[in-house]
């Protein structure tokens, strides 16, 4: 009787927020960064510090490691640019301004009303006194006590489930439940403070004690095949409209600039440079990953309906066991691609929340045996990638029973093992170089697209979203007019290069259109219309006027629940 071999699995965390500041004044827009640091940061890095037997892949984008920086330094000053952290340090006495009063009435309630509201009675009872704010003007009616107590649990509500277990603090403002003091506010500050500045540190520490691989993505998060050629995305979705323009200028040139950028950032926090790269929304083309190869990279990921087009296009019947591995292409033969089980990763994404905790383990681990190997011949590679930040709001204690569970099985089962991309590397190049067999699949070519449908629709396509990279294409254009009649000095240059960066930011394209809340696509306009602005500034040029127009409208109808969330699901 031959016993199963077992089945590999690797679990890839993708962490990432566009540049919330404002390009003029440096002020955080939105603090999902800090909220995103005290609840999701900490207690991910919490649990892989619990199971060291355990091995996953983490993925910090360098836009987000940034701005984490940029925290820890307004601690370090005592001086701060969000408005939560400018409410919660202000000295007692000193009363909230009106602004200030709007402000935390609109961002106060920015949660999962199950998950995060609802279960603590003092904090949706000052809910239910909220929901007369009608209108800004409604703020004035508030009183300091009222908006100091939801500004305390708004942060409570926000911080993670570790961090609640480890914290007398915590525990102590929870229980006291309202009243709070600018005493109680301070240490909460502090408290905040505290787990910002260590968050860098603990994930270097989770890499260098072989429990974790830290990964890296271009500097802003761009969707590089779009960079490099606009065109590409009819490769999946041949009748896809396009921009009225014929290509991203010096598109090639920028995708470099921003890898760079995140190798040298990864180098500067962790100490080392990274091996592998996610793709921004796992966004991949021929031409990418020619790209990245040739930057260095040994691996990269994306989605596996990318791997089913790229199949189709060649002709390949491949069976489904067949395609849990690595795969190569002839544009980059020494660069490894790995493809998300979308299924598998999108039931810990959107299904599981719904489960009991316990269930929710027991069902996946029983899918991935189902998939082991009956012989060590050519042992499964299953290949998860989860957004690390958002699905977390939506399970019971920020998924920390499932998570807890899940680690303890993985790392302890006779048959599944955990392994990080790093190490699979590394074992098909030992294997080719021993054995002279690769174990990696190879594909003719890829499809360009991404793990959202197996295309690039989610950037491009739709009107509002042409008219964005209409105006960031003549943006650069007038940037490269400019910089060719060397008008700007080193100093320019490098600032001018950073704020194209963050224009070149995929976040700003996937919001517009028609499908998402008008409000939370209002605040992404701003900040993208700002940002094209200040490139323009910088030239010496004014801006079109076209810039003060909204670029999308959203929906207004869409309802908007918590906090501004993204999601692959279909």
């Amino acid at each position: 009787m031959r016993v199963n071999a077992g089945v590999d699995v690797v679990l890839l965390w993708h962490m990432h927020q566009p540049d919330y500041r404002d390009p003029a004044t440096g002020q955080f827009r939105l603090p999902w960064v800090l909220l995103h640091a005290i609840k999701d940061y900490a207690d991910m890095a919490a649990h892989l510090e619990a199971r060291p037997g355990m091995r996953a892949v983490v993925n910090f984008v360098p836009v987000l490691l940034d701005q984490l920086d940029d925290y820890v330094g307004q601690f370090a000053a005592g001086t701060f640019r969000d408005p939560l952290l400018v409410a919660l340090a202000r000295p007692e006495g000193r009363a909230l301004d009106q602004d200030e009063r709007a402000f935390l009435l609109a961002q106060g309630f920015a949660a999962n009303h199950e998950r995060m509201i609802a279960p603590f009675p003092a904090y949706l009872r000052l809910k239910e006194i909220g929901r007369f704010a009608r209108d800004a003007d409604a703020a004035r009616y508030f009183s300091d006590a009222y908006l100091d107590d939801l500004l305390v649990w708004y942060l409570l509500a926000w911080t993670g489930e570790t961090v609640r277990r480890a914290s007398p603090l915590v525990q102590a403002l929870m229980a006291k439940a309202s009243g709070y003091t600018a005493a109680d506010r301070h240490a909460l500050l502090g408290a905040i403070g505290g787990i910002v500045t260590g968050l860098t540190g603990r994930d270097r520490a989770l890499e260098e004690a072989g429990t974790i691989e830290l990964a890296t993505s271009p500097a802003q998060h761009p969707i590089g095949p779009l960079l490099l050629d606009l065109a590409c995305a009819r490769e999946a979705r041949p009748r896809l409209p396009l921009p009225r323009r014929d290509a991203y200028p010096g598109g090639a040139q920028r995708l470099a600039v921003q890898v760079d950028e995140a190798r040298a950032s990864h180098r500067r926090r962790f100490g080392r440079s990274p091996d592998g790269l996610w793709p921004p929304e796992g966004a991949v083309s021929d031409a990418f990953v020619q790209a990245i190869a040739g930057a260095g990279f040994a691996w990269c990921a994306s989605g596996s309906q990318v791997l089913d087009h790229s199949l189709a296009r060649a002709g390949l019947d491949v069976p489904a066991a067949a395609r849990l591995r690595g795969w190569r292409t002839p544009l980059a033969p020494r660069l490894v691609a790995f493809f998300r089980d979308d299924r598998l990763s999108d039931l810990i994404g959107f299904e599981y929340r719904r489960w009991h905790g316990s269930d929710a383990v027991q069902h996946f681990v029983g899918e991935l045996e189902a998939l082991a190997a009956p012989d060590a011949a050519r042992r499964p590679l299953v290949t998860i990638i989860v957004d690390g930040e958002n699905a977390w709001e939506y399970y019971p204690y920020n998924g920390y029973w499932f998570l807890s569970e899940l680690y303890e099985r993985l790392a302890a089962h006779p048959s599944i093992r955990p392994r990080t991309f790093r190490d699979v590397v590394a074992e098909y190049d030992a294997a080719a170089r021993d054995e002279g067999t690769d174990r990696a699949g190879e594909l003719p070519s890829l499809v360009a697209g991404s793990w959202v449908h197996g295309d690039l629709s989610t950037w491009i396509g739709h009107a509002d979203k042409n008219r964005a990279w209409e105006l960031l294409i003549d943006a650069k254009r007038a940037c490269d007019e400019v910089l060719q009649a060397g008008a700007v000095d080193a100093a320019g240059r490098a600032e001018l290069s950073r704020r194209l960066a963050m224009c070149e930011s995929s976040d700003w394209f996937w919001w517009f259109g028609d499908i998402h809340p008008a409000d939370s696509v209002a605040s992404f306009d701003r900040l993208f219309r700002a940002n094209l602005a200040r490139v323009y500034a910088l030239i010496g040029r004014p801006a079109p006027a076209g810039l003060a127009e909204p670029v999308s409208l959203g929906n207004a109808a869409a309802a908007h629940e918590g906090a501004i969330m993204k999601s692959t699901d279909p």
